[in-house]
């Protein structure tokens, strides 16, 4: 094992063709010094960020190689994606791990940025601890106005402030590459039980230290996969922890009315950074860190463990007398398991010599399946609670006029909730249902009925789901606040319909029954 251990974590502008991922990635480990740790893409970001560590040589060659390959796979010009960029390789920092400093860490960034300017003719800019001045420090000074705008500046004679440190005055295709060394950071994001982006980014401009918000936190606010998203980076985590960043938007978005659908990270995380957040969540005043036993076997235990009582407890809790949970719930449930056989089937498919055609679109479709399936397990639960939120509504006092327009405004409010939350899962059936056909198509044979049985199982969330939207939108005197959830809801129908049709055919052709 080296005696030093450097990590590196570049980010590139793609996530939505695998195979380009597969040739970085490939690069990366074509260096015997390094091993790659993590591979995390984002479709609505277009978004993905490698991890890899290894010697401080092994590390920037590495790294120089993932960035030439990115650049001659990566146009910059046909890009488009929700989070910010200004290159290919849009940004390459590295973290010192184990008997190393920082100062080796900027020595490295230094190199590999005149490297990158000099051999592949792409701009480079220093950031964080390799910043050669103050103002680009922070990534987002250096990334103000995108590639876009970027490009525009460079283009333009006077505008000194954005030459880069490295490389041309030109911005190729492949955009500028910002090179840095920082300490361990954590990429954070928290979804919002809400599509209004507006909401996402009044949160994000509170939480956010340069906007007056917390230190050590850098945010924005998006809408991804219709649903409003704080992006983050915790850039110390030991300074500002996760649970006080966690909070300050619990509490900022009871101001607009919603709450915290789930949150993700991206990316690896120290194992530090979540005991302190348990630590923080459980009160756990005496708390010694030797008390964890193994942090990734109890991990890996507790959530098999979960997972088969969850499935096991779940017809019991349908069957009893109460009213929750009901027909949504059971919906988003059929879904979860249709996903979960979608990722079964593309499992099956990847790594067979006679499916190498298909590896990287069977990756993807594995992970865009394992997402849908913890959306869809989550909606389980969030179905539920929309449904006792309205019967909550209805129990509200209407003595006097006031509180007669307080409870019908929160009626309304709850309902469509608990109509919006039913026709987010028909929109995962249907994503699940087109997955399914993929696997169909060109999945591995053995297992084909296993993929129409997904789309079974995602058609019939679709059809409980839908009874769902409707009954709420039905029940509110004023339908017309639910006319734009009816119609999305019948092109939903409408595709799903499309998709039954051709999995049918594939299912005779492909499959002979």
């Amino acid at each position: 094992m080296t005696s030093q251990l450097i990590e590196c974590i570049p980010n590139f502008s793609e996530a939505r063709r695998p195979e380009i991922i597969d040739q970085i990635a490939a690069a990366i480990q074509s260096v015997s010094e390094v091993k790659l740790l993590d591979r995390s893409s984002d479709f609505d970001h277009n978004r993905t960020v490698l991890t890899f560590a290894g010697s401080p040589a092994g590390v920037e060659e590495a790294a120089f190689r993932a960035i030439k390959t990115a650049a001659e796979l990566i146009d910059l010009d046909q890009h488009t994606g929700a989070h910010p960029r200004i290159g290919a390789t849009d940004v390459c920092p590295f973290v010192p791990l184990l008997n190393a400093s920082m100062d080796e860490c900027v020595a490295i960034a230094q190199r590999l940025g005149l490297r990158v300017g000099s051999d592949l003719g792409i701009p480079v800019y220093l950031y964080e601890a390799a910043a050669t001045r103050p103002d680009r420090t922070n990534l987002e000074n250096i990334r103000r106005g995108q590639y876009e705008g970027l490009k525009l500046a460079l283009a333009g004679e006077e505008d000194f402030s954005r030459k880069p440190d490295f490389g041309p005055n030109v911005l190729p295709k492949a955009g500028a590459t910002v090179i840095g060394a920082r300490y361990p950071l954590v990429a954070f994001n928290v979804y919002l039980t809400t599509d209004d982006v507006d909401i996402a980014k009044k949160i994000a401009k509170a939480v956010r230290q340069s906007s007056g918000g917390l230190r050590y936190v850098k945010g924005l606010g998006l809408l991804v996969d219709g649903r409003a998203q704080v992006s983050m980076n915790l850039t110390n985590f030991r300074e500002t922890p996760i649970a006080r960043v966690v909070e300050f938007i619990r509490r900022e978005a009871q101001r607009y009315g919603v709450g915290i659908h789930h949150s993700e990270l991206v990316g690896l995380i120290p194992q530090d950074a979540l005991v302190d957040a348990a630590v923080w969540y459980t009160q756990l005043d005496q708390f010694d860190k030797e008390q964890i036993l193994e942090s990734r076997l109890f991990s890996a235990l507790a959530s098999d463990t979960h997972s088969a009582d969850s499935q096991a407890s779940f017809p019991d809790e349908l069957a009893s007398s109460t009213p929750t949970p009901g027909g949504g719930s059971a919906g988003a449930f059929a879904g979860s398991m249709g996903a979960a056989l979608v990722a079964m089937v593309a499992g099956l498919t990847i790594g067979k010599k006679k499916y190498a055609e298909v590896e990287a679109e069977m990756q993807a479709i594995r992970v865009v399946a394992e997402n849908l399936r913890a959306e869809l397990t989550q909606a389980v639960e969030d179905d539920s609670a929309a449904f006792e939120a309205v019967m909550g509504a209805y129990g509200l006092s209407k003595n006097s006029t006031e509180e007669k327009k307080a409870r019908e405004a929160a009626i309304i409010q709850a309902t469509l909730n608990a109509a919006h939350i039913p026709l987010h899962v028909c929109e995962d059936a249907v994503k699940v249902m087109d997955l399914a056909l993929k696997c169909a198509e060109r999945g591995n044979l053995n297992a084909i009925s296993d993929s129409a049985s997904g789309f079974a199982m995602s058609r019939a969330a679709l059809t409980a789901a839908a009874y769902n939207v409707k009954i709420n939108i039905n029940s509110l005197d004023d339908k017309s606040v639910g006319e734009k959830a009816l119609s999305e809801l019948a092109e939903l129908e409408s595709k799903a319909d499309k998709l039954e049709n051709a999995i049918r055919a594939v299912m005779k052709e492909r499959g002979g029954i």
